[in-house]
C-alpha cells in the first residue's frame, strides 16, 4: 500500500470517525449541546422508536464507535456501528428526499457509505490495527460486521414502522368514534378495538 493511500485513509478515518463520535457523544453524554440519553430518548420516542432511551443508547453507542474508527482500532467493528446507525437515520430522513437542505438522507448516506468503505478497505498503515498486526482487521470480520449492521438496521426500521402503523390505527379509530359522536375516555386497546376505560361516554 502506498504512502499516499495510507495518508488518504487516515484523513478519511479521522473525519468520518470523528463526525460519528461527535454525534454519539451528543446522544450518550449530552456533549456539544446534545440532549444526552434523556433528551435524545424523548426525541426517539416521538419518532416511533420505543422505548426511546434504550434506542437512543444503541444509536449513540454505534456512532460513538467512530472514535475507534478514527484511530483505526478494530476498524470493521467500529465502522459497522456507524453503518447501522446511519441506515436507521437515513430511513427516518427518507420521506424528505435526498438533499440535505430539505432534511433528506444525503448526510446519512455519505457517512454510512464512507464508514462501510473503510471497513472493506481497512484503516491503512497509520492505525492501531496495523500496530497490532491487524488481528481485528480481517476481511471475514468486515463481512460479518457489515452484515450484522444491515440486519440490525433493518430490524430496527421494521419495528419502528410497525409501531407507527399501530399508532396510526389507534388515531384513526379514535377519529372514527369521534365522528360518530362517541368520544371514549380511557385506554384504547388496538388488538380488541375496545376501550378498557369506556365507562364514560360523551355524546
Amino acid at each position: 500500500m502506498s504512502k499516499t493511500r495510507d495518508l488518504g485513509l487516515l484523513a478519511l478515518r479521522t473525519v468520518v470517525g470523528g463526525t460519528l463520535a461527535y454525534h454519539g457523544a451528543q446522544k450518550l453524554f449530552g456533549a456539544f449541546g446534545g440532549g444526552g440519553l434523556e433528551g435524545t430518548g424523548q426525541g426517539f420516542e416521538s419518532m416511533g422508536f420505543a422505548p426511546g432511551k434504550p434506542n437512543a443508547a444503541i444509536a449513540g453507542a454505534g456512532e460513538f464507535a467512530g472514535a475507534a474508527l478514527a484511530l483505526g482500532a478494530a476498524t470493521p467493528l467500529a465502522a459497522a456501528g456507524g453503518v447501522g446507525a446511519m441506515i436507521v437515520a437515513a430511513d427516518v430522513h427518507r420521506p424528505n428526499g435526498f438533499a440535505a437542505q430539505s432534511g433528506g438522507l444525503e448526510y446519512q448516506v455519505v457517512l454510512g457509505t464512507a464508514a462501510a468503505a473503510l471497513a472493506l478497505t481497512g484503516p491503512g498503515k497509520y492505525s492501531v490495527d496495523h500496530l497490532l498486526g491487524d488481528r481485528l482487521n480481517k476481511p471475514w470480520l468486515a463481512a460479518v460486521a457489515l452484515g450484522g449492521a444491515v440486519a440490525g438496521g433493518a430490524i430496527t426500521i421494521a419495528r419502528r414502522n410497525a409501531a407507527l402503523a399501530q399508532a396510526e390505527a389507534v388515531s384513526e379509530a379514535i377519529e372514527e368514534e369521534a365522528a360518530e359522536g362517541d368520544v371514549i375516555l380511557g385506554d384504547y386497546d388496538p388488538e380488541t378495538g375496545k376501550n378498557d376505560g369506556a365507562d364514560k361516554l360523551i355524546k
